[in-house]
């Protein structure tokens, strides 16, 4: 019998497909993924044969939309960049790369300021909702914004990230109470005790929807494993786009040169200063970086 469904888990060899019929089925890969050099991951829509002892292999992946390679992850709908109002306090910087790389990888970001009890998250909403970036306040002591990412997270696959301290685990438990205990009760059907090694895993939301538990997943592997291309970085800075073909020269860089579009924006106070101060700083990262380093990056 052949079904499709989701990748939920990979870990040790097997992988954990939820199928069309609801159940969940533990699979191995067959040879020719590794003759490709093609590792399933979760996330993938994947077609299944499935035995009469309910074992199954997977056969076929279909085509991903996007994936990341650490933490491995495929077909995120939506990144959550969680940062503090403070303790810690936030970095436009790492705010700033994690969306480029999100935006790079077609992956749509959405930016999540917790601790609005603590501080006013006014100034940090306005720079990214100028930018075109979904951007929420929220508070786990006061309940602030909770429904709102509620409602956001509603049929789609989406990945949490942020440093350590930001309040990950507690906006997720507020999202949905039972999480915890979803998560638990998850793990034990899928398998974890019986191989030890953490992995990616695809949760379940009770509202539709899916929740990748990244172990961790911070904006230091997102800028570690996925830099962008110096051609490809202005792209990923959205408030850009409408002023990229409108500069004197087309070899601008968008740094310094005259006549530039993109910094007549920022003087007339259409860009954030701080969103440019990140662009420059990228692209001084990258501008000399080869395509074998890129690759190496990769691996």
């Amino acid at each position: 019998m052949e079904q499709k469904g989701l990748l939920l888990k990979g870990i040790g060899g097997f992988y954990y497909v939820e199928a069309e019929d609801g159940n969940i089925y533990e699979c191995k890969a067959r040879g020719i993924f590794r003759k490709k050099k093609m590792s399933p991951y979760a996330g993938d829509r994947v077609r299944i044969s499935v035995e009469e002892d309910g074992t199954g292999a997977i056969e076929e992946i279909e085509p991903r939309k996007n994936d990341l390679i650490r933490p491995p992850v495929a077909n995120i709908d939506q990144l959550i960049i969680v940062v503090s109002v403070k303790d810690p306090s936030p970095s436009t910087l790492v705010i700033d790369k994690t969306i480029a790389a999100a935006e790079n990888k077609g992956i749509e970001p959405v930016l999540v300021v917790s601790k609005t009890d603590l501080e006013d998250a006014a100034p940090l909403l306005e720079i990214y909702r100028k930018a075109g970036i979904p951007s929420f306040a929220i508070s786990t002591v006061t309940g602030e914004g909770i429904e709102e990412v509620r409602a956001l997270l509603k049929g789609k696959i989406s990945a949490f990230t942020g440093n350590s301290g930001v309040g990950k685990s507690s906006l997720l438990n507020c999202v949905d109470e039972r999480f915890s205990l979803e998560t638990g009760e998850i793990s034990q059907k899928l398998g974890r005790g019986r191989h030890t090694t953490r992995q990616v895993e695809l949760y379940p939301l009770p509202g539709g929807g899916y929740v990748a538990d990244t172990p961790g997943f911070s904006s230091i592997e997102l800028d570690r494993y996925e830099l962008v291309r110096k051609e490809e970085l202005p792209h990923c800075f959205r408030e850009f786009e409408p002023y990229l073909d409108s500069c004197r020269f087309t070899s601008c860089s968008h740094t310094c040169e005259k006549g530039c579009a993109v910094l007549e924006a920022v003087r007339e106070g259409k860009i954030a200063p701080s969103r440019h101060e990140s662009y420059v700083t990228m692209y001084q990262e990258v501008k000399d970086i080869k395509e074998w380093q890129l690759k190496e990056k990769s691996v």
